[in-house]
């Protein structure tokens, strides 16, 4: 089992930044904790979801909606269960499993979700280009190419805070919404027949392929991870009403979110049925024939335009989401953590490979096959992500009054089992489809069926194991978690401390706070990284104007500071500071390092990183942020 990990926050560049705690009233309180479910909800209508959505509207008609009815009811409990796990115990999915899972299943684990996540960004790499060639007529390899841009929006939308994210993603959720709203006006569906396919019924055996797509599309497991992590960028006050309080917020929002990407895949589903299956071409299912054929059939170039629009609002809106899913699980799983920048572009890159191999070797036609073996993959890793989250918030120990009730643990173990034995049939009939179509079926044999035993293996062992129920977890005490201990509290003293200065005006604060930290006898370091373009290049070999400079103003600083008694040594160093810092912290072996924050930009950020952050993962002992003022 795992030890003890060292204590991490989930997505820490946004943790906490939204503060509950300020608003009164219940539709003031609820507009606070309202946003993390539109980021989820996207996952839900990525177009991934649109392939099996229209071929059941062009097939059967109205006759499935049912299946999105009751795949829509199933992902809001599942996601309740995310939520209830990142409110009550401060944890998302990931990090429970990290926590909770010996080394080697951990990894596997952290493997499976890392395919999952590549596999849900092929699909909207896909979707974008198809979207990108049906309105602009850009050629989808180039389409493909350019959603690598979409990695610096997601950057700039962090910077910019939470609030500003999910107010983006709103509004191209908004956008899809009004673009189905008015094509449901052009369509104008049979509302007798559209109320019929509410009651449950599967035609026939195609039709029983179909819902299990539709189930296996719905319910996307990033998503369980990603919300389990989004619920904690609120602060709120960690006693027992205001944990409730905010578990109940936070599932209106998922309420809220959730119909509405409900509404959108009925909408899809709705448009093949009124346009498609009626006119009997019961065999459009690919979503560039949607688009070709839904002018004529509806008489406006809108229609198609808004159906062009709607895909490249969800492409878009579901890859920054996926992109924030792939942090969450790298950090969480693994506790290794990257610049969002660079995790985009790792995660982009996977996904556009294979992409562009579709297209060079086999064209344009086998995209919506490969949008289908996307879909497949993500189901088999779906029940790796609900069935661990059943387990942790089930657990008495670690949830307390928050655990689930026996009949909401009931329907959830039937809801996992169910997701389960559906999404296995559809990779099984994957599977045998391949069969009769590939040359070399011995390479299948050799390669597939292994690793479909060992994933049912492994399946069969989170499921079963006692070991989530003897993991020695850290439990936070959900009542009391701040409480202060009786015995009497000293305030450490420090002999050997680093001072980092920039040369700003926040140094007198940094200096004063550093000196402050020590007792008689304490030694400081004060040392100051050039990062001129001449220093990042010649390092100690400077020798420019900033840098002679610089050495003679940390001269002048020691001098005077000198006076009050204070034994310091000074040090200049010349390139990147994010490296500088923890060398020097170490040569000078020190037991505190106070740093001010700094002022950069989303740009320089983007460019350099965050030297905070960087050096405080780089050293094992504590650091002290000092703000000007």
């Amino acid at each position: 089992m795992s030890k003890v990990h060292r204590e991490t926050k989930s997505l820490g560049e946004v943790h906490s930044s939204v503060d509950t705690t300020q608003k009164r009233g219940f539709y003031r309180k609820l507009m606070a904790f309202m946003g993390p479910a539109y980021l989820i909800s996207v996952g839900y209508m990525d177009p991934g979801n649109w392939a099996t959505d229209i071929a059941g509207g062009s097939q059967f008609g109205y006759q499935l909606i049912w299946v999105l009815l009751m795949s829509n009811i199933m992902a809001l409990l599942l996601q309740s269960l995310s939520v209830r796990l990142g409110v009550v115990r401060g944890r998302d999915l990931a990090q429970a499993c990290r926590e909770s899972y010996p080394r080697a299943v951990n990894f596997v684990l952290y493997l499976l979700a890392e395919i999952a996540i590549i596999a849900t960004d092929l699909a909207e790499v896909i979707g974008m280009a198809i979207g990108l060639e049906l309105l602009f007529h850009i050629p989808m390899i180039y389409g493909v190419l350019l959603t690598f841009l979409d990695t610096f929006l997601l950057l700039f939308l962090m910077n910019r805070g939470m609030r500003r994210m999910e107010a983006f993603i709103l509004a191209l959720v908004g956008i899809i919404g009004v673009a189905f709203f008015l094509e449901m006006i052009f369509a104008k569906p049979d509302m007798g027949e559209l109320v019929n396919g509410f009651i449950p019924s599967i035609p026939n055996n195609a039709a029983l392929y179909i819902a299990i797509g539709i189930i296996g599309a719905t319910v996307m497991p990033h998503n369980l991870y990603l919300h389990s992590s989004l619920v904690q960028t609120r602060k709120f006050k960690r006693t027992r009403i205001n944990i409730g309080e905010a578990f109940r917020f936070n599932f209106f929002d998922s309420m809220i979110a959730l119909n509405m990407a409900f509404f959108v895949n009925a909408a899809i589903m709705i448009l093949a049925a009124a346009t498609f299956y009626q006119a009997g071409m019961f065999h459009v299912s690919e979503i560039q024939d949607a688009y070709k054929f839904l002018a004529p059939m509806l008489g406006t170039k809108w229609a198609a335009i808004l159906f062009a629009v709607a895909l490249i609002a969800a492409g878009q809106s579901s890859t920054l989401t996926g992109t924030l899913a792939g942090q969450v699980i790298m950090e969480g799983f693994i506790n290794f953590r990257i610049q969002p920048w660079a995790r985009r572009l790792i995660t982009r890159s996977l996904a556009i490979v294979p992409a562009i191999l579709t297209l060079l070797v086999l064209g344009d036609a086998y995209t919506g096959k490969l949008l289908v073996l996307s879909q497949v993959v993500l189901s088999m890793q779906l029940g790796f992500a609900v069935i661990p989250l059943i387990h942790f918030v089930s657990d008495k120990k670690a949830m307390g009054k928050f655990a689930i009730n026996t009949y909401i643990k009931i329907l959830s173990w039937v809801i996992a089992l169910v997701i389960v034995f559906l999404n296995a049939k559809l990779v099984m009939n994957e599977f045998s489809g391949w069969l009769e179509i590939t040359a070399h079926p011995v390479l299948l044999y050799v390669f597939a069926i292994p690793a479909l035993l060992g994933v049912g293996a492994l399946l069969v062992y989170i499921i079963f194991t006692p070991l989530i129920q003897q993991a020695k977890v850290k439990i936070t005490d959900v009542i009391h978690p701040l409480a202060v201990a009786t015995r009497k509290i000293s305030k450490p003293i420090y002999h050997r401390v680093v001072i980092a200065l920039d040369f700003s005006k926040a140094d007198e604060s940094v200096i004063r706070h550093g000196l402050s930290m020590g007792g008689s006898g304490s030694e400081y370091l004060f040392i100051h990284i050039v990062e001129s373009a001449t220093a990042l290049v010649y390092g100690d070999e400077t020798g420019d104007m900033e840098a002679v400079s610089d050495e003679k103003r940390l001269e002048k600083f020691t001098v005077n500071i000198s006076q009050w008694g204070y034994e310091i040594q000074t040090k200049v160093g010349y390139g990147n500071p994010k490296k500088l810092i923890p060398e020097y912290v170490q040569e000078f072996n020190a037991d505190l390092l106070v740093m001010g924050s700094h002022g950069h930009g989303w740009f320089k950020d983007l460019l350099f990183g965050t030297t905070i952050e960087k050096v405080r993962h780089r050293v094992n002992i504590p650091v002290l942020i000092v703000r000007e003022g």
